[in-house]
């Protein structure tokens, strides 16, 4: 559940399980969230209507949570959350030749990686995931963790290949990238990894607690390189409802986007979108306000939409694709009309006279 605060295992008993990948815990240790009702199976054809703005989609659109993208020759290739029994597994693979059409092909794993179970008790999904590509390599982060909690773990799979028809056939597990506890005051979950203007790699990643976090990588394993500090990017005060992030460079700036307030409630899920800007890929992020993101700071990308009447609602966990035709971002929304089934949204991405990202 971008976004990810820590994914519920709510599994539909004999069907589809429902992703509710974000956590939802306080960074003061307050309870869990609930995780949220167990949505119908997808239905057949067409997704519905889709939020103002949108691109229509159909094929296998929903469950979709905490949706990471890559595209690549003339393919598009969509990863998401995934629990122990869902019909799209773990780390579920969705292809499309056109951002349109989306084809479940399976998971990218047939069972949580072996340093799992000691690494994090309890765990029965892989969340969050992020996709890239370093060379000739992809590298697929992902997060281990349960429901409320920040005892928590970001591990990295490799491969030289993506392939639709075996997705877990040629992926490697490189283990635990950053790992957090419950004596830490972070949540190691919610990966993205980005390259600077300079070549540098960076991870960042964060939910609740004291918000968003950063890391520098290996570029060559794509591993935490040696002993880098950890930097704080943004926070927000209690309940630190601020999780998901994923940066981007764009005309100079380097993009922060992460969602505010509270995913895996289904309808009731109040996720928004904002964004904040750095001329420096380690901050400090302001908004449009010049607001500092660590004193809660963000300027909105996509509203919620609660109060409004819109189907899709809780919009966030957001990733942006950036592609010569017009960049895109794209995001999961829970529909009103199918039990607040969390369900993929793309919609184009403008850029301002003034350098901020407008979602049309």
């Amino acid at each position: 559940m971008a976004s990810r605060t820590n994914r519920a295992a709510a599994a539909l008993a004999g069907a589809t399980a429902l992703l509710a990948g974000c956590g939802g815990t306080s960074g003061s240790g307050a309870a869990a969230l609930p995780p949220v009702a167990a949505a119908p199976a997808p239905l057949p054809g067409p997704t519905p209507t889709p939020a103002t703005g949108s691109i229509a989609l159909t094929g296998a659109t929903s469950p979709v949570h905490d949706p990471a993208i890559l595209a690549e020759e003339g393919r598009f290739y969509l990863f998401t959350t995934g629990n122990g029994g869902d019909a799209a597994g773990l780390l579920g693979l969705r292809t499309s030749d056109d951002l349109k059409h989306w084809t479940l092909r399976g998971g990218s794993y047939a069972a949580l990686p072996a340093w799992a179970a000691s690494a994090v008790p309890g765990a029965t999904g892989m969340w969050a995931p992020d996709i890239s590509k370093v060379g000739s390599e992809y590298r697929l982060y992902y997060s281990i963790s349960t429901f409320g909690s920040n005892r928590s773990a970001i591990g990295l799979a490799t491969a030289s290949v993506i392939d639709p028809t075996a997705p877990a056939a040629h992926w490697v597990d490189r283990g635990p990238v950053v790992r957090s506890d419950v004596t830490d005051d972070y949540n190691a979950i919610d990966p993205n990894a980005f390259t600077d203007a300079d070549g540098r790699s960076w991870l960042v990643f964060g939910s609740f607690w004291s918000g968003i976090k950063l890391i520098e990588l290996d570029p060559a394993t794509g591993k935490r390189r040696g002993d880098d500090p950890l930097r704080s990017l943004a926070a927000r005060p209690s309940p630190g409802a601020i999780e998901a992030p994923f940066v981007i460079r764009h005309g100079g700036f380097y993009y922060l986007f992460v969602s505010f307030d509270f995913c895996c409630r289904g309808a009731a899920s109040s996720y928004n979108t904002m964004v904040g800007r750095s001329a420096t890929p380690t901050g400090p992020y302001v908004d449009r306000a010049g607001t500092a993101m660590l004193q809660g700071g963000g300027t909105p990308v996509l509203a919620s939409g609660q109060g409004t009447g819109d189907r899709y609602v809780g919009r966030g966990h957001a990733a942006i694709l950036q592609r010569r035709e017009g960049d895109v971002i794209v995001y999961h929304a829970y529909d009103t009309q199918r039990n607040g089934t969390p369900t993929l949204q793309i919609q184009p991405l403008a850029w301002d006279a003034e350098g901020w990202p407008v979602a049309r």
